[in-house]
């Protein structure tokens, strides 16, 4: 890749911003809109373990898809992306160029990075954290290199949805074996592996302010097995021993953000944003006490988003609806990878079918689960679950709870619950459909009950029953095995992903 490329025949490279083993971020100039913008390249041949054609493709996928799911969030905290697709053998994402400073350099800068400026930073990441949490994404990577301190104070996150994007299952290892996100931000759950959720971000967040607030992150070593380790095991030491003019409740709110059970804290960003308001700079207070100062968008209060309705408002339909154009409609954009517009569609259509057909017609309830699957297939997962309830809770009624299309529809919850960060009710409801999974498939298909033993071991992780999940997994590898052969690829993961709990936790 070299200066003067055009991408897409359209974003010509400039500049070389940064690279790793699996890209490049350059400043580019984009020909029929006369601006700068920032592109960012990933090789799926690098990210998807060795060049495997399929692995690509897959990435492929799931790259179009994370870009759609992340375009619905629109926060000024948030880095704008405005195009996506593939170039040659690369995936480009476009966003929009912003100026400043890194917050990694902008502490560098700035040391000791005074305390007030440390609250504005966590308020600021607080508010796009809500708005990103209830969508629902995970970014799974917050870092100081991924948030941009702009010149006018406010910050702006980088590489949302990139870090799922390189991992088809977002509690697995990649195929070189490393875990996704850094290692000196990682919440313990995602350093065993185990399921992420809202909960991890507030852990990167919590190291994140501890090394604002002491210079260096809690848990730092000489190799990458040596950090998760002390983040599994070792207590973080608290700020005010290092800095004793840091306020006792800002000591108090970071040592709860790095607890090592989920459970333990902060139940999502909007409760830390309260406890971090009372230590805020007052509106109209004294100006700005330098350059790229963070406090100052809160001389006028910038506070997380309220919540907002789960869906924009149907639009009229007609009091008899073509129901079968809608659904033909649909599938055609579906067909065209128009994802969200076809949940648009059936989304406007369904209360007027039910008031022309019965909410328990054939009709309703195929355009109902066809509503379901899109919305999970765009990534809409808070609006899934109330429907695949519903669409469970009325097959059981009326062929009993062991029906496996009703133990499908409750499979399909526990993914939006997990997805959603309720690790616990995901895992009551993977156990709920395990023992009908197992009746309707053992014989037939154990890749389908041997998929939700692996949700369950994982879900274990993230709760912090660690024991739990490893016999879980490790009972699973031995099924595995007597059914697939030592050798089969799926084993062989159970293998690694059991010989990496052993190795974190013994080191």
């Amino acid at each position: 890749m070299t200066e003067g490329r055009v991408v897409a025949g359209r974003y010509e490279l400039a500049a070389l911003l940064g690279q790793g083993g699996m890209g490049q971020v350059w400043t580019a100039y984009d020909r029929r809109l006369d601006r700068r913008v920032a592109v960012k390249l990933l090789r799926p041949d690098r990210v998807a373990g060795g060049g495997a054609g399929e692995d690509a493709e897959e990435l492929r996928r799931r790259f179009a898809r994370e870009c759609r799911v992340t375009a619905q969030v629109d926060h000024p905290g948030l880095v704008t992306v405005h195009d996506a697709g593939s170039d040659g053998d690369d995936l480009y994402l476009v966003m929009q160029y912003v100026e400043g400073a890194d917050l990694a350099d902008h502490l560098a800068e700035h040391e000791p990075y005074p305390w007030p400026w440390t609250v504005a930073v966590a308020a600021q990441l607080c508010a796009v954290l809500s708005a990103v949490h209830a969508v629902p994404i995970v970014h799974r990577d917050l870092k100081p290199r991924n948030v941009m301190v702009r010149p006018d104070g406010t910050l702006t996150v980088l590489d949302l949805g990139v870090a799922s994007v390189l991992d088809s299952d977002t509690t697995r290892l990649t195929h070189t074996g490393s875990p996704i996100g850094s290692p000196a931000y990682m919440a313990p759950e995602q350093a065993m592996g185990g399921a992420v959720g809202p909960y991890t971000d507030l852990y990167a967040l919590g190291v994140l302010l501890h090394e604002l607030l002491s210079g260096d992150v809690p848990f730092a070593g000489s190799t990458a097995l040596g950090v998760l380790h002390r983040h599994l095991h070792e207590p973080p030491v608290p700020v005010r021993r290092l800095r004793p003019e840091v306020p006792e409740p800002l000591e108090a709110l970071v040592l709860r953000l790095l607890a090592k059970d989920p459970q333990d804290r902060p139940s999502c960003a909007q409760e830390v944003y309260e406890a971090l308001a009372p230590l805020l700079p007052a509106p109209g207070g004294p100006g700005p006490a330098g350059p790229l100062d963070p406090t100052r968008p809160f001389l006028r209060p910038h506070a997380p988003w309220p919540d907002r309705a789960a869906a924009p408002a149907a639009a009229p339909v007609a009091p008899r609806p073509d129901v079968a154009g809608a659904v033909d409609e649909a599938k055609r954009l579906l067909g065209e990878g128009r994802i969200t517009q076809a949940v648009d569609i059936l989304g406007a259509i369904l209360p007027a079918a039910a008031a022309e057909h019965g909410e328990r017609s054939p009709v309703v309830r195929i355009l109902r689960k066809q509503y379901a699957a899109t919305l999970m297939d765009d990534g809409q997962y808070r609006r899934a679950l109330p429907e695949l309830r519903r669409l469970a809770e009325e097959r059981a009624a009326e062929a009993g709870p062991a029906d496996a299309q009703a133990l499908e529809f409750r499979h399909d919850a526990a993914q939006c619950l997990e997805q959603l960060g309720d690790a616990a009710a995901a895992l009551a409801e993977y156990r709920a459909v395990l023992p009908g999974f197992e009746a309707l498939y053992a014989a037939t298909d154990p890749a389908r009950p041997f998929a939700v033993r692996h949700r369950i071991g994982h879900l274990l992780l993230a709760v912090g029953d660690h024991a739990a999940g490893q016999r879980q997994l490790q009972g699973l590898l031995w099924d595995a095995e007597r059914v697939y052969g030592v050798r089969h690829a799926y084993p062989g993961e159970l293998r690694r992903a059991l010989a990496r709990g052993r190795e974190v936790r013994g080191v």
